[in-house]
């Protein structure tokens, strides 16, 4: 009887601290059957060697080819599923008019189960391309298709927390899109929620549900009050938009008289499992409050470039002990790549130091300690993001989900400009973070499993 389930070998990039990489050079990584790594071999330890006797050349050994490498599957905290269908339209319209001219109308068709089935299908799989093992979805107002997307994550194989949305004011919503009242948008969030938990029974890699508001401006105080509840009665996540631009941050103001975090904090909707998307125009005591709370920020780079009104000060907020991973949020967001948004975090933090204003001297244009490096845009992708979930995710080590993707450098139509035999690990880890792309990731893994190859 073999002692493990499969055992891979290869050279991994995994985070040891958000500023610093560890590089596991030709290491073995044996996985128990249930798709958790149950060791991590050097090959200077004595088992290694007997180990490589044992299992090379069975069918559960797999070793990478040179040129290949490692990485954590990328854990992306903020899709909207429905609106793939409009990814890269319409991004040079303001939030309020892009959501009612296009968005609203959009997410409405997910009553149709065909439509849905189609579109959730396909997101799902370009993700999973892109090399995103675990993600966070907004669906839509649906019961049946916010459920059916669950299915679809849980038969494809990759880790999907899914939040029913909920949109219930009738005076914020149009009437052609939203819950038909508060008592209905609250029973079908607690039959989805249930749904999704039974479901994840038979779920290798699990299904999540989430209570998700779509954002405050969308939801009465009664449906934010009945979410916070739900939340607690079935320990669940907790999803939403946070301060994301100057007009939902002031509609807040002006209905509640304090900020997002504050007005969520008092219906009992930041907890230790809550993710808000954006949170550009947290203070220092809204910060505070998620630092406290353990609520984490989905940090989205691209989107907020077209929809934040500012940069967001992920190091300042980072110092202060605040839980901090990457999102895309499609189709704000238009793309569906994490590499994509690891490199604007990098652009948008330097853009935040030097300041963008060159009619200011240089002193005076930006933010001091602003900058994030790639080794910290990387972290946000993969461990922040587990540790924003509390989940065994986003780090190669022992006790984590197998859930990786196999980046090859030396692929005949796009090789990395990697030319030097032996160059720096380090090197080559920073030239994978700017350059790959899809056709770059060979196989994906989750849990143990494959669920992407090319």
């Amino acid at each position: 009887m073999e002692k493990y389930m499969q055992i891979f070998q290869g050279t991994a990039f995994s985070s040891k601290s958000p500023k610093e990489i560890q590089i596991l050079k030709d290491h073995l990584f044996c996985i128990h059957a249930d798709g958790m790594i149950e060791k991590v071999v050097a090959p200077e330890d004595p088992e290694y060697q007997p180990l490589l006797d044992r299992y090379q050349g069975k069918h559960n050994f797999h070793s990478l080819a040179e040129g290949q490498y490692f990485l954590p599957g990328f854990i992306d905290l903020h899709v909207h599923a429905p609106q793939w269908a409009q990814s890269g339209t319409a991004l040079d319209i303001p939030l309020y008019d892009w959501l009612n001219t296009y968005t609203f109308p959009l997410e409405s068709k997910f009553s149709d189960l065909d439509f849905a089935k189609k579109v959730y299908d396909d997101v799902v799989n370009t993700l999973l391309a892109n090399g995103t093992t675990t993600a966070l979805y907004f669906a839509t107002v649906h019961k049946e298709a916010s459920l059916l997307l669950a299915e679809i994550c849980a038969e494809k194989g990759q880790r999907g927390l899914v939040g029913k949305v909920v949109m219930d004011d009738p005076q914020q919503n149009p009437e052609y899109y939203r819950d038909n009242d508060t008592p209905t948008a609250l029973t079908d969030t607690e039959e989805f929620i249930l749904a999704v938990q039974e479901l994840a029974k038979s779920t290798k890699q699990g299904v999540y549900p989430v209570v998700t508001p779509r954002f405050i401006p969308s939801c009465t105080d009664d449906a934010l009050k009945g979410l916070g509840e739900l939340a607690a009665k079935y320990d669940t996540y907790v999803q939403s938009h946070c301060s994301e631009s100057d007009w939902a941050h002031g509609y807040v103001q002006d209905r509640f008289h304090k900020n997002d975090a504050f007005a969520l904090h008092d219906f009992g909707l930041l907890r230790n499992k809550s993710v808000m998307a954006h949170c550009n125009f947290l203070d220092e005591q809204d910060a505070d409050l998620f630092a406290e709370t353990g609520t984490a920020i989905a940090h989205c780079p691209i989107s907020n470039a077209y929809f934040a009104n500012s940069v967001i000060p992920i190091a300042h907020f980072h110092s202060k002990g605040v839980e901090i991973g990457l999102g895309s949020d499609i189709s704000g967001g238009f793309s569906p790549s994490l590499f994509d948004n690891i490199r604007q975090a990098v652009i948008s933090s330097r853009m935040l130091e030097d300041g963008v204003n060159a009619s200011l001297s240089a002193k005076d244009r930006g933010v001091p300690g602003s900058r994030i490096t790639i080794h910290e845009a990387f972290y946000l992708a993969t461990a922040g993001g587990g540790e924003s979930l509390s989940l065994p995710i986003g780090r190669i080590q022992e006790n984590y989900a197998w859930d990786v993707q196999v980046i090859d450098t030396k692929l005949p139509t796009a090789k990395l400009p990697i030319f030097i035999e032996n160059e720096n690990l380090d090197d080559v880890f920073q030239k994978m973070m700017y350059l790959v792309k899809p056709e770059h990731i060979r196989e994906v893994w989750v849990q143990g499993e494959k669920v992407h190859s090319r």
